[in-house]
């Protein structure tokens, strides 16, 4: 097994005008000592090299035949927990800091996983002067059952971590947040850097969105997703058991319980989405799913 840590990512289609700028990121680097590893999804490597500009050889690539995104990256992690000690997750339209895997690594030698925070960009690369994950005042124990900060573009496990969470199921979508809740039901040592080590660009479209404004749309598909999340890690081949069943199930129920009165009423949704906007936002994924502040809305 390669004492070298290996950084992953996934491409797809739409993300290669963001390419060369993240490869160059990633050639930046102040620790070098990594193998690159991109997982395909709909491209071809030589799409990939034309696009960032990377040499051949310089890239390794992971081709799926077929699968969903979450299954395409389920592949890559299942391969690479056997090579290497370390997997350091980055999207592939963010930027990473110079100092990314150097943090990365030193995090990982007292902790089984690392996140870090964010510096929000918007589609174009402006900084938006907002830091995602920077003010988390739960503990994990509590942030996790509802929220997720550790996503597959700030963080970096221990292989034996990795392969403890596998497998994921056919049905799991939000794959960060189902392996960093097997990882922390698991008794894995959890760390979050709050200096930033990476820019997150965000879209209007995207699917985890955490700026404001939230639309009906965001709204009802974000719940759609964050509880397909919890049959994943509850309900899946390999589930999540013992105590942390206790705090999760109740977790999963309230989200059921937001889901189905959200749809049942429009005049409920529209309420809800017009006072989600007002409040101040959480820079974390899914906040805006079943807000506490808001049960007084959507629990009548």
């Amino acid at each position: 097994m390669s004492d070298r840590l290996a950084v992953y990512t996934t491409v797809y289609p739409g993300v290669e005008q963001y390419l060369p700028s993240w490869y160059r990121s990633v050639l930046a680097q102040t620790d070098r000592d990594f193998d690159l590893w991109i997982g395909l999804d709909s491209l071809t490597p030589k799409a990939v090299l034309q696009a960032s500009g990377a040499e051949p050889g310089s890239i390794n690539f992971i081709t799926s035949q077929h699968g969903s995104p979450g299954q395409i990256r389920e592949n890559a992690i299942s391969l690479l927990v056997d090579e290497y000690a370390s997997v350091v997750f980055v999207d592939s339209d963010d930027l990473l800091y110079p100092t990314r895997v150097e943090s990365a690594r030193k995090g990982l030698d007292d902790h089984d996983v690392v996140g870090c925070a964010l510096r929000i960009i918007d589609e174009t690369g402006h900084d938006m002067g907002i830091t995602f994950g920077q003010t988390i005042e739960e503990q994990f124990s509590s942030l996790l059952i509802r929220y997720n900060i550790f996503g597959l573009s700030n963080t970096a496990y221990r292989n034996d971590v990795l392969r403890w969470c596998l497998p994921l199921g056919d049905g799991c979508e939000i794959v960060d947040w189902s392996l960093v809740t097997r990882a922390w039901a698991g008794g894995a040592s959890l760390h979050f850097d709050q200096q930033p080590q990476m820019a997150y660009r965000q879209y209007s479209t995207n699917i985890a969105r955490v700026l404001l404004p939230f639309s009906a749309r965001h709204v009802l598909a974000a719940t759609e997703r964050v509880i397909g999340h919890y049959r994943c890690v509850l309900e899946s081949e390999f589930p999540v058991t013992g105590t942390c069943v206790d705090v999760l199930r109740p977790a999963y129920d309230r989200a059921l319980l937001f889901h189905r009165k959200v749809n049942e009423s429009n005049r409920t949704l529209s309420s809800y989405v017009a006072e989600l906007n007002q409040l101040t936002p959480r820079y974390v994924w899914w906040w805006c799913v079943a807000h506490p502040d808001l049960e007084h809305i959507w629990r009548n």
